[in-house]
């Protein structure tokens, strides 16, 4: 499963360079079974990775540009009157899907994004008391302009609590960016189907199973509870947070190519898991200080356990 993963991250990187952290993220939450935010300004290739995925994967790939007038049945979808058949039928939504880019989530208003809670927990959806299920594989990728302040909305808690990873993207360096301008088509470039959507199933089925020792979960609770206690925390790390942690640092162990959880594999899930989650005073953001920071120091204070080498116990 290794080799399968890591050709799935090669096919991904042929047609969105420059950008290896990134995709590994993504494919960790998608070995998770979680949702993803994307941050970056426009042009970077946010769609382009959400699109190269699905097309990697086998998957139906789906996308709703949110906007300020966007309702929450334009993305579920609604009641219609069969002129026909005389009978109130179901027009399924664009959220009945695979792979779902929501684009510029901000921009819509709470009430809207809401309409995609159930949806990201439940893997369902229901429209007036109709009850649909969802895809398996159903995966949310939202992506957010860290620039424009106008005619945008905060996420709602609720809503930021149920994606498993925030996700940076950068501009690329300059020998990244001389290999983009010299591709021959951003539009025609495609990767190749490498994974299945049972391979994706069966992915997320042996990372659930990953050893995760007592120990690894002491650590990963010391470190939601440190994040509450913290002075300058006004929200710490949710029980859901907790468990997303758990969660991703169980994939990246599979992809790592180990059956076991260590303490490395939390640490390196940690700011991708927590960051988004947290809210700091204002105070602490005026004397300069950043939630990326703030998980640091979290960090620092909680004892790493000690692991015996190569089963991922704790040594006695």
């Amino acid at each position: 499963m290794k080799r399968l993963t890591q050709d799935l991250t090669n096919e991904v990187a042929k047609v969105v360079v420059g950008y290896e952290e990134t995709i590994s993220g993504a494919l960790i939450a998608l070995a998770a079974g979680g949702h993803v935010l994307l941050e970056g300004v426009p042009g970077i290739a946010k769609t382009t990775l959400s699109k190269t995925i699905a097309h990697s994967i086998g998957v139906d790939f789906g996308r709703i540009q949110f906007t300020q007038d966007l309702l929450p049945s334009d993305i579920t979808g609604h009641m219609y009157f069969n002129q026909e058949t005389r009978k109130f039928e179901i027009r399924k939504g664009p959220v009945f899907t695979e792979l779902l880019l929501a684009d510029e989530i901000n921009r819509a208003p709470p009430k809207t994004q809401s309409a995609l809670l159930e949806a990201m927990q439940e893997k369902q959806v229901t429209i007036e008391g109709n009850t649909l299920p969802l895809s398996e594989v159903f995966t949310v990728l939202a992506t957010l302009n860290p620039v424009e302040t106008e005619g945008v909305y905060p996420l709602p808690e609720a809503q930021v609590d149920r994606f498993m990873l925030k996700l940076t993207m950068p501009y690329p360096n300059p020998d990244d960016e001389i290999v983009i301008l010299n591709l021959k088509s951003l539009v025609e470039e495609q990767a190749q189907p490498v994974m299945s959507k049972e391979d994706v199933l069966e992915l997320r089925k042996l990372a659930f199973n990953v050893h995760a020792d007592f120990s690894v979960l002491e650590y990963i609770k010391n470190i939601a509870q440190t994040t509450r206690e913290a002075e300058d925390v006004v929200l710490g790390l949710s029980p859901r947070g907790g468990i997303h942690l758990l969660q991703t640092a169980k994939a990246h162990a599979l992809m790592s190519g180990r059956s076991y959880v260590i303490p490395d594999d939390v640490k390196a899930m940690a700011h991708k898991v927590i960051d988004h989650r947290l809210i700091v005073s204002p105070e602490y953001e005026l004397g300069g200080g950043t939630v990326s920071g703030l998980t640091e120091e979290v960090l620092s204070k909680v004892p790493v356990p000690k692991e015996s080498a190569g089963t991922g116990k704790r040594k006695q």
